[in-house]
């Protein structure tokens, strides 16, 4: 899921650096594509400490992601529902996989 989110996530910044929001793109394009590199960086881990702080990080990415869709919508841009939602969800399994390691 992380992968098809980080995907979307470099759409939908074509779109915004189209509108000239190159800072907001930037800055989500690099919270919105660690997510997955993060998680991947995990089910590599060499200990169940590098698991669960990868995942960590991860966590921490996606909720960065989801302040910088809130700035986005408050700023009158269009932010696509799916997006945001697949961004909570993202949140809530990440949470799961960490509270249950």
């Amino acid at each position: 899921m992380a992968v098809q989110f980080a995907c979307e996530i470099v759409l939908f910044t074509d779109k915004l650096k189209q509108n000239k929001d190159f800072e907001l793109a930037s800055q989500i394009l690099k919270s919105g594509t660690s997510i997955g590199a993060n998680t991947r960086e995990a089910q590599r881990g060499v200990s169940t400490k590098d698991f669960k702080n990868k995942f960590g990080i991860a966590l921490k990415e996606a909720d960065e992601t989801k302040y910088w869709l809130e700035i986005l919508e408050a700023t009158g841009r269009d932010v696509p529902k799916d997006l945001k939602d697949k961004c909570e969800e993202l949140i809530r399994i990440l949470v799961a996989i960490i509270k249950n390691s």
